[in-house]
């Protein structure tokens, strides 16, 4: 890629105009550099090199020079060479345009996305040849910013690029992905299906666009895209979980075998063992599920997430205390994790501290909606302290909601109603 990138830079101008000249030199051109740029264009680096070498040894400020050796070593991977290389070129000719976008995409290349910034915006303001190679410039800023993640210039960038050049798939997926970011939903869909217009087996586009599908709840439809993607890439992570959330969604057994195989190929990846693990849990395999939760948290202790899942599965196999300690963890860690103060409320009533009970209810009202099971609860903690009024008020609560849906619950609160409404 890095290769390719640079060649189309290379050739999209003609070889004895591929630098400029030495401001030093009478002449415009140099039949020595021309030699020495043709075996370039071969990719002939040991006929070119000692050439230049014995040039610049003669011409130390020949900005062509210095771009064509600039050039090899980049080719070559002799990346800090070539940063020095392409900035004494710079310093021959501050408008040297293929030295200056070059400088750029390879600070870009080698992970330095803050001095490469400044280098491409440079890029975009001097004269080039080929509008092409100066939309190369807007892309690579587009992808800088996108990563910042600053959308607003990532957006402006890549409209640069498109009033020099036509969209490319890439470019398609790059608004995509600016529109997902910004929650443009109608937008990123039709940005991904033109992705897949161009490039049906795009991984990108693919998972992009089954994210945005899963979210609306489309499963049918995100399952017959990811299944022939599935089909032709079985080991990708991201396919496979997202292949799993759509079954699992759809209460689809088949979630389970999917997330077992590729577990046992690849037992490092935490998001498939943190989906299984919650997956066996649905499928009442709680032993089976915490083995999963206990490992994970021995790499991770601070996961309140994790926590909360290793919880779930503790009260499933009646073993309140450890519930209750975990739960305690889980809230210490995410106070907002509502999920962990509803455990931490039902594993607080089975160890009789209904008080602690009422508070994580309290608590967990917060940031999860009231429901017919946390009504009952609600309902038997008060009672529990002999708070007969706020008893009472829950079990009716309870009963108008239940729906008959806890035969066995809703017995008991008319029992305890007629009870605790007795006329004395």
């Amino acid at each position: 890629m890095r290769r390719l990138l640079l060649l189309l830079l290379l050739f999209a101008l003609p070889v004895s105009s591929v630098a400029q000249s030495d401001p030093a030199s009478p002449e415009p051109a140099s039949p020595v550099l021309d030699k020495a740029e043709v075996a370039i264009t071969k990719s002939d680096w040991k006929a070119a090199s000692p050439i230049l070498d014995a040039w610049l040894a003669a011409h130390p400020a020949d900005a062509r020079a210095l771009f064509d050796s600039a050039y090899i070593a980049d080719a070559q991977s002799r990346n800090d060479e070539a940063v020095t290389l392409y900035r004494r070129s710079l310093e021959a000719d501050p408008k040297h345009f293929l030295a200056q976008i070059s400088l750029g995409l390879l600070l870009a290349r080698t992970n330095h996305p803050e001095e490469a910034r400044p280098e491409l915006l440079k890029a975009t303001t001097l004269d080039a040849a080929n509008p092409a190679a100066k939309a190369r410039a807007w892309r690579a800023l587009a992808r800088i910013d996108l990563a910042s993640p600053d959308v607003v210039a990532a957006s402006d960038d890549l409209l640069q690029a498109l009033k020099l050049t036509p969209e490319t798939p890439d470019d398609a997926l790059m608004a995509a992905r600016l529109a997902d970011m910004t929650n443009e939903d109608s937008a990123a869909e039709k940005a991904y299906r033109r992705v897949l217009q161009a490039q049906p087996d795009s991984p990108e586009a693919i998972a992009g666009l089954a994210h945005l599908l899963i979210a609306q709840k489309k499963y049918p439809e995100a399952q017959a895209l990811l299944k022939p993607a599935l089909d032709k890439s079985p080991t990708d992570p991201a396919l496979t979980a997202q292949m799993a959330a759509v079954l699992v969604a759809q209460d689809d057994a088949g979630a389970l075998p999917l997330l077992q195989q590729f577990h046992k190929s690849h037992p490092q990846d935490t998001t498939i063992t943190r989906m299984l693990a919650k997956v066996l849990a649905d499928a009442g395999e709680y032993a089976d599920s915490d083995q999963f939760y206990i490992t994970l948290l021995s790499a991770t202790p601070g996961d309140a997430d994790l926590l909360a899942g290793h919880g779930q599965n503790l009260i499933r196999l009646n073993r309140y205390p450890e519930a209750l300690k975990a739960f305690q963890q889980a809230t210490d860690l995410d106070e907002t994790n509502g999920q962990a103060w509803n455990g931490l409320a039902f594993a607080a009533f089975k160890t009789h501290q209904p008080e602690v009970t009422l508070h994580a209810l309290t608590v967990r009202s917060k940031y999860l909606p009231e429901n017919a099971s946390i009504d009952f609860l609600w309902a038997t903690a008060y009672d529990t302290l002999h708070d007969k009024k706020s008893a009472a008020a829950y079990y009716h609560r309870f009963l108008d909601s239940s729906g008959g849906k806890f035969p066995d619950q809703e017995w008991q609160a008319r029992q305890r109603l007629a009870l605790l409404e007795k006329t004395p």
